[in-house]
């Protein structure tokens, strides 16, 4: 729920708040001019990020804290720590998933919960939107042959399945990720297919997709690119039957979590020749040095850029700061993070 009121409207109107996350993600995420944008909203803790509440000086913070600002890295706020932290009403994650940090005890609380997954979002789709186009111009495989053998070749012979139009991109769930891939792609002449079983056939419609089942995505598509969180019900999700089912030649994108997919049948479907594909994330994160995915042309493995980096991660803070000033104000958060949806949010 949003600050009351009183609260807002009050002497005290700027909410006291404190950092919550390990000291490498708090450098990274809130530079010089985060930090003093969320001061502005707020009466921020001096000091370093807390990366660990059971310590006196977070005792201390956290007595007096009614929003915790929080990251990669925020200990699990259990009863304990909510207990040292008599006047918490709201935490704002300047990240996706807060399922490393959100109890049980938070939701029984009542504390409102904020996510930058939004934010997050959409560098992930950018990347997955310049994967789909580069694999269906071989562009990473055409640079490596050039590079190995120092001459063009005769593009006039290029075969006719090499290209953009009109191919078919299956995408594996409507998260916030596989909605922005969907828009995204719409610039495009392809055609665009989804499998999602939440998503009702008005939601699909105004996506402007066509929604199949499991097997038929796969079976149909050019691309498959999965957008799945990691759940128990899906780990494995991407099973050896369905890679089996795939074309000759297709591809598999996946940005969501390594554990998603069969990693051993798509190990087999790799190293045969039958399938290419982009792995930001693998199962384990990283393979080991010996992993035969690592000498497969047909591979690209990235390590787990395609979530904000760089300059990307000044969006994230916006968002966050944006986020106080709304509970700071008695209003609802813009990006809330709700129990009972946990169940289908990575």
């Amino acid at each position: 729920m949003p600050r009351s009121a009183g609260a807002a409207a009050g002497s005290s109107a700027r909410p006291r708040a404190a950092l919550a996350m390990a000291p490498d993600a708090a450098a990274a995420v809130l530079d010089p001019t985060a930090l003093a944008a969320l001061a502005g909203v707020c009466d921020l803790a001096p000091g370093p990020a807390l990366d660990d509440f059971s310590t006196g000086r977070a005792r201390e913070v956290l007595h007096d804290t009614e929003v915790l600002v929080t990251g990669w890295g925020c200990p699990p706020l259990d009863r304990a720590a909510l207990d040292a932290a008599p006047r918490l009403g709201a935490v704002v994650h300047t990240a996706g998933s807060v399922r490393g940090h959100i109890t049980d005890a938070c939701w029984e609380r009542g504390i409102a919960v904020s996510s930058a997954a939004a934010a997050n979002a959409l560098p992930v789709a950018e990347y997955t939107v310049a994967m789909i186009l580069l694999s269906g111009k071989r562009a990473l495989e055409s640079a490596r042959t050039l590079r190995a053998q120092r001459r063009r070749p005769a593009l006039l012979g290029t075969p006719r399945d090499i290209g953009n139009y009109r191919r078919t991109v299956g995408i594996l769930s409507a998260s916030l990720i596989g909605r922005r891939v969907i828009e995204l792609l719409r610039a495009y002449d392809l055609e665009v297919l989804l499998h999602d079983p939440y998503v009702e056939e008005d939601d699909a419609t105004a996506l402007g997709v066509g929604t199949v089942g499991i097997g038929e995505l796969f079976a149909r598509s050019d691309v498959v690119s999965v957008h799945t969180p990691l759940l128990p019900a899906t780990r494995g999700l991407v099973s050896g039957e369905l890679i089996g089912a795939m074309r000759p030649d297709a591809v598999l994108i996946n940005t969501a979590r390594g554990a998603v997919v069969d990693q051993d049948a798509l190990t087999e479907a790799a190293t045969e020749g039958r399938i290419r594909a982009v792995l930001d994330v693998t199962d384990p994160e990283v393979l080991p040095p010996e992993h035969p995915l690592w000498d497969c042309d047909n591979v690209t493995i990235t390590p787990h850029i395609a979530g904000s980096l760089g300059n990307e991660w000044g969006r994230l803070a916006e968002l966050a700061v944006a986020e106080v000033a709304r509970w700071a104000g008695g209003e609802e958060f813009a990006h809330p993070v709700l129990r009972e949806r946990l169940a289908r949010l990575a």
